[in-house]
This record gives structure tokens, sequence and C-alpha cells, in this order.
């Protein structure tokens, strides 16, 4: 049990730094600070005045406030001591309602909608509609006391007083859509089949703990600059006024699927510590429960293998709602597609991830669709309004997905295959028997790699089309590939070998860097997720492409030196973002330096 909380820990606080979570930050920190009266800053007046109750027991009070006593003597009283303000608990009441609405809903919404007979995105439509009434209580004073009437029976006027924040917390836990991992799928498989054991609502509760620390940093550093910033506590209408528009703006961001842009646009920067934590040994242990013995051959293949290996009969496509992008949405059988390689992909529209893996299907299918590759999507819903079949034809329709797809409703195939991950791709050989599986993202030149060997297998005479080539943007083929900082998927790396988690020293080789090659000089801290630079840090790389961009995080400086000749300096601050390193007209070959500032953390190098 202790093991399965740290799990469940450790997923939530992964969880909540991943870029899925990005939409909601800026709300959550706003909700921190935005209080009414006193807690926007305003002095705190006491209850009944300065002279109120100075008199004594039969007495009277004058005009000054004194009282006097039966015999006509003037009593003086003590000076009122001035009220303490209440203490501004929006951060905490924010963060317990999303915690709240977030694993209940998790668990138990699936159960409550099929139980009363409601369409299924009923919960998201609920969450964008109190984001949108919170954000105008913000704006109009009455709107709020409104919403706070529900709350006006409690006893504690201090929580009945955030009332307000704890409903949008309550509309952001509907909200919430986190980056997929093993805990949170075994979550939301659980709830969804109500399969709720002590050992799931443990996991789930853990989990969501997990999920609220960071948030709760978070508000209360919204709350702490709208306490200690003199700007913020002149304009608290003002800042109430900008954090309702924000909320609102979210709501319609969200409905209208604009924040996806964003989220996509930026690297999984916890998908390698995810997969270390959540898919080690223990979690394994932990989370077999849910899955039965069968198919048990898959789980003697190991995620992202070097080679093609025999992980036993490809299991059926079972329990699916419906089917499109069929000739008449009829099913499709595994067996009709004997002779032929197919690609199983397990999705779900609305995870980022499946969606920057999208374009690299579509390569794929395009290329190797006249060799023999057939590719299928199992739609396996994470939440519950991933279940409306409109939802998930637009949202195909939006992502360019044009195979076929199985809508795993009751994740009845995601079981077969024992499945732990979105997305998930399996490679199945014209005899039905899968050979590969690959977890999550990235990966996909070796993934392409063995399409191409099963098809060649299927038919050695087969004349196949060149590699796509495809890294995180659209490439050509003779460009320099996406290269990972990380000790466990760097290519291409030459010099001092890496020493994994801790500070050493490197030095350059002597003589020319071949193409696609890159060396470390001075200090670095080679990761399993990112590189860190310490004392005279450098890094030399020779690339071909018209530009290269890394990802970088932390604050301070890269100087860029193209072939010897330094061509500008990139200032650095904050979380993973990509940065533009060089930028011509042409494709050329050239040898990158970058001197990088003690404490920065480069990611990965795209190129373009």
């Amino acid at each position: 049990m202790v093991t399965l909380i740290l799990i469940g820990l450790l997923g939530g606080l992964i969880t909540a730094v991943s870029p899925c979570i990005l939409p909601v930050l800026p709300v959550v920190f706003l909700a921190g600070g935005t209080g009414r009266g006193e807690d926007a800053g305003e002095p705190a007046r006491s209850p009944g005045g300065a002279g109120a109750e100075a008199g004594g027991e039969g007495g009277t009070a004058d005009d000054s406030g004194a009282g006097r006593t039966a015999d006509g003597a003037v009593a003086t009283a003590p000076p009122l001591a001035p009220a303490r303000a209440p203490r501004n608990l929006r951060p905490y009441a924010v963060v317990a309602g999303l915690v709240v609405s977030f694993a209940f809903f998790t668990l138990l919404g699936v159960t409550i909608i099929s139980a009363l007979g409601l369409p299924q995105d009923i919960l998201r439509y609920v969450g964008l509609g109190l984001l949108v009434l919170i954000g105008l209580g913000l704006i109009l004073p009455p709107v709020e006391r409104l919403l706070e009437k529900p709350f006006a029976r409690l006893p504690q006027r201090q929580v009945n007083k955030e009332g307000g924040a704890f409903a949008l917390g309550l509309g952001l836990g509907l909200l919430y859509v986190p980056c997929a991992g093993p805990v949170l799928a075994a979550i939301t498989i659980a709830g969804a089949r109500g399969e709720i054991s002590s050992d799931i609502v443990v996991l789930t509760l853990s989990f969501a703990v997990g999920t609220a620390v960071p948030l709760l940093l978070f508000a209360l550093a919204g709350r702490r600059v709208a306490e200690r910033v003199a700007a913020f506590r002149r304009r608290a209408r003002g800042l109430r006024i900008a954090a309702g528009c924000l909320m609102i703006a979210l709501a319609v961001g969200l409905a209208l699927d604009v924040t996806a842009a964003i989220q996509q646009s930026l690297p999984d920067y916890t998908s390698g510590v995810q997969k270390k934590i959540e898919d080690s040994d223990a979690a394994r242990q932990q989370l077999s429960g849910l899955y039965d013995n069968s198919n048990k051959e898959l789980s003697r293949c190991e995620d992202g293998a070097d080679e093609l290996r025999s992980c036993g009969q490809a299991p059926p496509l079972e329990g699916i709602d419906s089917w499109f992008n069929t000739p008449g949405n009829r099913p499709v059988d595994l067996k009709s597609l004997r002779g032929k390689v197919t690609l199983v992909d397990f999705w779900t529209y609305s995870c980022i991830n499946c969606r920057r893996a999208v374009p690299h299907l579509r390569d794929w299918e395009r290329a190797y669709r006249d060799a023999g590759l057939r590719v299928i999507g199992v739609h396996s819903p994470e939440f519950a309004f991933e279940k409306k079949r409109s939802n998930v034809v637009s949202g195909a329709e939006k992502l360019g997905v044009t195979w076929p797809v199985a809508l795993d409703n009751d994740l009845t195939t995601w079981d077969n295959y024992r499945n732990r991950f979105w997305p998930a791709k399996y490679l199945i050989d014209a005899d039905g028997t899968v050979r590969y599986f690959k977890f999550g993202e990235g990966e996909y030149d070796k993934t392409e790699k063995m399409i191409r060997e099963l098809l060649r297998q299927a038919d050695p005479a087969v004349v196949l089309p060149k590699p796509t080539g495809r890294a995180m943007d659209d490439l050509a083929s003779d460009r320099t590939p996406e290269t990972y900082l990380s000790n466990l998927r760097i290519r291409g790396y030459v010099g001092t070998p890496l020493v994994d988690d801790r500070p050493a020293v490197y030095r350059f080789p002597k003589g020319d860097l071949p193409v696609d090659k890159l060396s470390l000089d001075g200090t670095w801290t080679a990761g399993y997720e990112k590189f860190t630079a310490g004392k005279d840090a450098r890094l030399a790389f020779t690339y071909r492409a018209k530009n290269a961009n890394l990802v970088l995080a932390g604050t301070g400086k890269v100087t860029v030196l193209v072939n010897g000749e330094a061509t500008r300096t990139v200032s650095v601050t904050g979380s993973p973002t990509l940065y533009r390193l060089t930028d011509d007209e042409d494709a050329r070959t050239a040898r990158l330096e970058l001197r990088l500032d003690e404490g920065l953390q480069a990611y990965v190098f795209t190129f373009g």
C-alpha cells in the first residue's frame, strides 16, 4: 500500500508540471489573489465602529464614545483594537475544488452519467459553464454573490466567503485533461468500468494530492504577489476583471480546442521521467492487478526493443462501440488483414501526446500503404466526453486521421493488448503476430525501420520508398535528424564517455566532427531527460539544415558560434522552450558551437 501511495504521489507531481496542464496555470495563479474586500487589499474595519459597546452594563454612550455609569461619572473605555483581516484562503479553495471534482468524477463520472442517461460530454459542458460563471462573477459582483449563496449555510464565515473559489476549482477539475501515463490510465479504466476497490481509491487520492501540490504552490504565489506588490493592491478591482476575462477566454479556448495548439507546440519534457517512474518494475507490479492473464505473451516483449520479436498472436479488436473511416462504417477484422503489415495505434483525440504522434502516422500510411501497410486507430477514451462519437469524428477530421478508427469505449481492446499508455503503437506481421510495440512519443525512426523490415519479410520483392524522415516537424531526408540530449536516447555522440546523472568534465575530440555528430566540452551533467550545463560548458554539433533549434530551460545566456564565428546570443528564461539558434535561406553543412551559462538545461535539437 505504501508503494502504491508513493507511485500515485509521484505520478501526480509529474503530471502537474507537464505541458498538458499549462492552460489552467494562469487561472490558478490569478485566482490566488483575486479576493473581495479585505482580501484585495482594503483596510479592515472593526465590527461596530469606534464607539460600539463602549458603555458598561446599564450605562449610556455619549457622542464621544465614552460611557456613563449609573452615578453619572464618565467611564473611559479602552480603545478597540483594529480587527484582523481574515486570511485569504482562495488558493486552498481553488485547488481543493479541483482535486475533489477531478478525483470524484474520474472514478464515478461514467457510472453516474450512465445511470442518469445523460450525454457523455455533459461534465465538460458543466465545467465550461462554471468557468464562464466564475469569470462573470469576478467582473460583476452581483453574480459572485449569487454563486456564493449555495455555501451560505456553512457555519464558518470564511469558508462561506470562499465558496466561489471552491466552485472555480470544481469547474477546473471537470476540464482538467492531464497527460496520461500508466497511473492515470489505471484510475481511468477502473472508473470507466465501475470497478472501485480500496487500492484504486488510494491510488486516486494519492495521485490527486500529488497533482495538487504544485498547483497549490502556484496559487499561493499568486496570493503572495497580490498581497505584497503595491500595484496589485491598488488595482485590485482591475486584477479581478482581468482574471475574469482570462477565465472566460480559457473556457472559449477549451471549447474551440485552441489551447491544444499551444500544448502541441511544446516538447513533452516530462515524458522521460514519467516513464521511468510510472513504468518501472515496482509500478508494473503494483498496477498488474488491473489485467487478467489473457494474452500474457505480450509481456514477453519490451517497449521500443531494438529488434523484432515474437510477442504472441495479435488479440482481436473486441467490444468496439462503432467504426468510422471504413466503407459503410463496417468493422475491420484483423484476420482479414493477413498478408498485410498492420499498425494498431491506441489513441484519444484530446491527448496532446497522441496529437503530436498523428503526423508520423499520416506519413507512414501515405508512404507504405501501396507496399502493404494498414493503420488502424483504436480510440480508447481517457475521459467521458471522449466517448461521444461526434466528438471523436470531429477530432479525427481536424487531425487529418483518414485510416479506420474503432471506438473502444469500454476499453475491451485496450485490455486485450494489456496496454498502459496513450499513444501506443503495436506492429503486427503478415501472419498475425505482434512483433514490436512502442509506448508514448519518440523513436519514430526506429518504429519506421521496424515497419520497413516487416514489409520486406511479408514480400521480399517489395520496392519501398525512402524513409519519411520526419522528426518533430517536417524535415527533408537529408537534414540532420532530431537529437535528444539524454544519456539513454542520444545518438551521434562522440568524445569523452558519458557519465550518468552527475557532473563530469568532458573534452572535444581532436579534429573535425563528422556530419550529424555532437560532442561536449567543460562540465556537464548528463541525465535521462536533459543535459545540464556546468562550468565552462560547451557543445559542438556538425549539422546539415537551414536552421538549428534547441529546447532550453533555466536562466542565462547561450553564445552561438557557426564555423567559429559568433552569430548571436540567446537569452534563456523560464520553463523548457524551443529557441532558434541558426536561420539560413538554404540548407548547409556547418559546425555549430554553443557556450552555455552554468545551470542551463538542454533537452532536444531539431533541424529544419
